[in-house]
């Protein structure tokens, strides 16, 4: 998923910590899942206190009110902190290997300073996220990857807002051609070109404003946007897919991604649901 950053020099990170009660922090943590993901940083900063903690470019960020609206007063308070230069591969840490199976497929993805799997013929990629989201673990990414899966290969497909990759790849290993991977952030362009040489993936990236401009067209697309990327480009699109996978988006405002890119003759034909967030199959008849 992708935030589409303004050009140039990434965007430095910042540290938003969340302290919670320590006897409400499973039920916090339950709560703040759309926030957090499957990275966050959990410390214990005082006696009855929990702190998940988040890293982002701080445009990023959640806002205090919707941290609130979800933890509730399970809530003690919040600390934004800077990032001091070259930590911003700290949360790597917290990657693990992720392994997705639909439609009696699998496909394992993992960073590529763990050792890899066992040989058991599941295909498996890895993914160096660098300083871009995507590390195949959030469930936005899941769900994209679930609905591939279940996906026969059929032609072009393009990866709108690719951060480092991820969907791109599988889309090449699962058969896709061609492919290609659209970011506008340099950082994220570079992780795409890497992780493809290193899993010797025939993927094209281009540097698109996905919030400025149309995208490239393709038979099949994945877009793994926010809410309000996914409305700007329904709204200005000229020439749709036949077929899109469109994740991001929290499961309460599925039905207004679906509805904006109805309009343009692409129907659900499936939808699947994880951690609070959504992702729709689109097609048209």
């Amino acid at each position: 998923m992708t935030t589409t950053p303004p050009a140039g020099p990434a965007a430095p990170l910042v540290r938003l910590g969340i302290r919670v009660r320590r006897e409400r922090a499973e039920e916090a943590l339950a709560a703040l899942l759309p926030l957090l993901g499957a990275g966050a940083e959990e410390t214990e900063p005082a006696a009855g206190e929990v702190e998940y903690a988040l890293y982002a470019p701080l445009g990023e960020l959640p806002s205090a009110e919707q941290v609130r609206a979800l933890a509730g007063d399970a809530l003690l308070g919040l600390r934004r902190s800077d990032v001091p230069a070259g930590w911003e591969r700290r949360w790597h840490a917290h990657l693990r290997p992720v392994e997705v199976a639909a439609a009696g497929r699998r496909l394992r993805i993992r960073p590529p300073w763990l050792p890899a799997s066992a040989d058991d013929g599941a295909p498996e990629l890895t993914i160096d996220p660098g300083l871009s989201f995507g590390a195949g673990g959030h469930a936005t990414t899941r769900l994209c990857l679930a609905l591939l899966l279940g996906l026969e290969p059929a032609g072009g497909l393009s990866d709108w807002g690719a951060g480092s990759g991820v969907l791109a790849l599988a889309a090449a290993r699962l058969g896709w051609r061609p492919v290609s991977a659209v970011e506008l952030d340099p950082a994220a362009l570079a992780a795409i070109r890497a992780n493809a040489a290193a899993n010797a993936a025939a993927v094209t990236v281009e540097r698109v404003d996905l919030a400025a401009a149309e995208p490239p067209w393709a038979p099949a697309v994945c877009a793994n946007l926010t809410l309000e990327l996914h409305l700007a480009i329904a709204a200005r699109l000229t020439r749709p897919p036949e077929l899109l996978i469109a994740a991001g988006m929290l499961s309460a405002r599925a039905d207004e991604v679906g509805g904006a890119y109805a309009r343009h003759g692409l129907r659900e034909t499936a939808r699947g649901h994880d951690e609070g967030w959504a992702a729709l199959l689109l097609e048209r008849p």
